[in-house]
């Protein structure tokens, strides 16, 4: 005989009444009548909200399950699904039988009440999935990496594996994670440095900050490419905005100019809000009511309106008169803090901002020097309530150009001859941005601190549960 299949909660909740189903997760909540019933709250991370179960203490199995049936306890109920007399939900399950298979002490069980601080259960990530907040965040995330793959894919691009292990700085800022199987403690040495000839590579290497550069050899044979993944930086910054370990999207695409890579971007980020509206409302709306009261009105401004496209220098002019006290002056070659980015998106022009043309000072070798010498065809946009969440540039594809800014970069030539040949033989205009994964669920979640919105966050000192 056929093991029975389970009905997730989500899909009893949206069915109609019938016979023998199946329902198997985790109890949120029992109540005990009077008349010899429970009303059991059952959860199995489907979707926010749990089903209502029904059962009689006059079920035979009553004895089995009574005592270990307790908030935080896994079970399985067989039972009929039925029309609910209750508010909030138009069915229920009617008990035939109940198996526990996990038990929870309500004395050390540490999700007993209904609300605890998000801080308080970053103390115990390994349980905070089972609550509404969690959940719904990892439900969210999940359909954000769907959309992600589904919009690349419609358009014609290629999904690409780009190494995890590199040699290169592609941020030129040295915050690596160096990779190493060396005996740290008695290395090899060579005129008193390390000998990386003895490594296991024959040579440093580190954990990757991006794909990008990778990225763009693909690009420069197959056209459209993107990158989805783990990307690290040693950077010790213990605020909500940073992970040592995060998830980028990268597109990398020939033939792209800067414009083309602006559109784009706005057509990427209202793609995946759209999709996330229609596919996860529930969620949303639990964060609408719980973390931010604005949440759903600002993703649909975000989706209904047209992106504005800001030069650097004018959004340095708009900032050194706007009159406000910033923490960080405004002067032309700074790099904007994100007061000044959500001023400028929020104060200024209420909607989602794309500042381009940087001053090439304060931006990576690789992005493409404009006629006027002084500033590199990169973007950024920028949300309201977030600031940054994308930035790229046209890619330098002019092969002397690349080799004196490698250089004034004080970076190795040598190291980069790979990437020096791409615009030796073949170069073509291309184009490319990074978005961080974690920080696009924080605005779509309303969720401040980062640590919340992945699964086990890596921070400085905090490597484990």
């Amino acid at each position: 005989m056929a093991k029975k299949k389970r009905d997730t909660v989500k899909t009893l909740l949206a069915g109609e009444p019938r016979e023998g189903i199946l329902v198997q997760g985790w109890v949120r909540t029992r109540r005990d009548s009077k008349g010899g019933f429970s009303f059991i709250e059952v959860n199995d991370g489907s979707c926010l909200k749990n089903i209502q179960v029904i059962a009689d203490h006059k079920l035979d199995s009553f004895k089995d399950w009574n005592k270990p049936l307790t908030t935080g306890s896994c079970v399985s109920i067989h039972g009929n699904l039925v029309a609910s007399q209750g508010k909030g939900q138009t069915v229920e399950v009617q008990a035939v039988s109940i198996d526990v298979h996990g038990t929870a002490d309500p004395e050390s069980y540490p999700l007993q009440k209904k609300f605890h601080s998000l801080e308080y259960l970053r103390e115990i990530s390994h349980l905070r999935p089972r609550t509404n907040t969690i959940g719904a965040v990892m439900r969210v995330r999940n359909r954000l990496a769907y959309s992600i793959h589904r919009f690349f894919n419609e358009r014609g691009f290629l999904y690409l594996h780009t190494p995890i292990i590199t040699t290169s700085d592609c941020e030129g800022a040295g915050e690596m994670f160096q990779v190493t199987t060396l005996d740290m403690a008695d290395p090899p040495r060579k005129e008193g440095l390390i000998d990386y000839n003895e490594d296991f590579f024959g040579r440093k290497t580190s954990l990757t900050v991006s794909g990008q550069l990778e990225a763009e050899t693909y690009a420069m044979a197959l056209s459209l490419v993107y990158t989805f993944g783990p990307t690290f930086r040693a950077e010790n910054s213990n605020t909500s905005r940073h992970l040592a370990e995060f998830w980028m999207i990268e597109p990398e695409m020939a033939f792209y100019d800067l414009d083309d890579n602006m559109e784009l971007a706005q057509e990427f980020i209202q793609f995946l809000f759209n999709d996330v509206l229609e596919h996860c409302l529930g969620d949303l709306e639990f964060f609408n009511e719980r973390v931010d009261k604005h949440l759903l009105e600002t993703l649909k401004q975000v989706v209904s309106h047209d992106f504005e496209r800001l030069p650097y220098s004018e959004a340095v002019h708009l900032l050194e008169k706007a009159g406000e006290k910033f923490e960080y002056s405004v002067e032309w070659g700074c790099n904007l803090q994100a007061e000044h980015e959500r001023y400028l998106a929020e104060k200024v022009f209420k909607k989602p901002l794309i500042i381009y043309n940087y001053p090439e000072t304060i931006k990576p070798f690789y992005m493409k020097l404009n006629e006027d010498g002084e500033t590199v065809r990169a973007m950024d946009v920028l949300l309201p309530r977030l600031g940054e969440i994308i930035g790229g540039s046209q890619r330098e594809d002019d092969y002397d150009t690349l080799m004196k800014r490698i250089k004034e970069k004080d970076l190795d030539p040598e190291e980069y001859g790979w990437y020096l040949d791409l615009r030796r033989f073949g170069s073509a205009p291309h184009s490319g941005f990074g978005l961080g994964f974690e920080r696009l669920v924080q605005f779509t979640t309303g969720v401040e601190n980062i640590r919340d919105v992945i699964p086990f966050p890596r921070t400085p000192k905090h490597a484990g549960f």
